[in-house]
């Protein structure tokens, strides 16, 4: 079997080593530290294309990944699918909804949307539950012979010669790595909950002042921020307040009680680096994928396992 070394372990990491594998590869993964301890296991992560471009790739991307969660639904997986309230404008990226099956998506009704929110679309959408969704990954690949490996890489240089073939997940942390330009972050504080009753819903329509309500099987996630460009990893309490006070004026009548407050930054690009790089060209870059790395991990891992075999 031909080895390849993906650096990173979030979900895009686990899930481009998990394709490889099943594409024939060896693979190996180093990451600066262990899944739990990435943004990918802080975050609500219910499927919609949010803060990602471009469009069209990405669309395709997200449909193949809704695939693929369907079946995982027969495994424990932490993976559900539930209704989920996503506002728009005649700006928006809605093309997705045609990729669906029939069904899937229709328009919310005005009864369904919660205050401040013209139109929405309703729809049947996966929620993936990182706690119980991470590991389920980690395991199948150490099941399939995969190896993790702790270390910090501290250049483009030290990367590529990792191995012959080199898959770059590092997320936000590719900015510093490759001295990309294009990446930069976008700063999300979130609050996890006691289970709420209110349905799940995102209003992403208006820049800086993101708002939604996720409910998963044992907590609800409330948002949240979109800053873009604030490195700021330390909790801030106005921003506590400010979530708490979009989500009231939404309608909602029940208190949240909060469990824990969390921050992270989603890694945002001009558009999602799926490419091999230049000067090394044994290094295939697969980051920048903004808020919606759960939503189209597993079509960029079947599209990378699919370009790596071809070489």
């Amino acid at each position: 079997m031909k080895p390849v070394t993906v650096v990173g372990s979030g979900i895009i990491g686990l899930t481009s080593a998990i394709a490889l594998q099943e594409a024939g590869f060896q693979v190996k993964i180093i990451a600066k530290e262990s899944f739990q301890n990435s943004l990918s296991n802080k975050v609500g992560a219910i499927w919609f294309p949010f803060e990602i471009a471009p469009k069209e790739k990405t669309n395709t991307w997200a449909t193949q990944s809704y695939t693929r969660y369907l079946k995982d639904l027969a495994f424990p997986s932490g993976v559900s699918v539930i209704p989920f309230i996503n506002a728009y404008t005649s700006d928006s990226n809605t093309d997705w909804k045609d990729q669906l099956p029939k069904g899937t998506v229709r328009e919310a009704t005005k009864e369904e949307l919660p205050k401040g929110i013209d139109q929405a679309l309703y729809a049947e959408v996966p929620l993936v539950e990182p706690g119980m969704y991470l590991p389920y990954l980690f395991y199948q690949f150490l099941a399939k012979g995969g190896q993790f490996q702790i270390d910090l890489i501290s250049s483009l240089e030290e990367m590529a010669k990792l191995d012959d073939l080199v898959v770059n997940c590092t997320g936000l942390g590719a900015k510093e790595l490759c001295n990309d330009k294009e990446l930069y972050p976008i700063r999300g504080q979130i609050l996890r909950c006691e289970k709420m009753d209110s349905i799940s819903f995102a209003d992403p329509t208006k820049k800086g002042a993101l708002r939604y309500i996720i409910n998963r099987s044992g907590d609800t996630i409330i948002g949240g921020t979109d800053y873009e460009n604030d490195w700021n990893r330390e909790l801030n309490s106005d921003d506590t307040q400010i979530i708490l006070k979009r989500i009231k004026d939404s309608g909602i009548t029940q208190t949240p009680r909060i469990l824990e407050e969390l921050v992270g930054l989603r890694p945002k690009r001009t558009a999602v680096r799926f490419e091999y790089d230049l000067e090394f060209p044994n290094v295939f870059h697969n980051y920048g994928h903004g808020g919606a790395g759960y939503t189209v991990a597993w079509g960029c891992a079947m599209e990378l396992a699919d370009v790596l075999k071809v070489g």
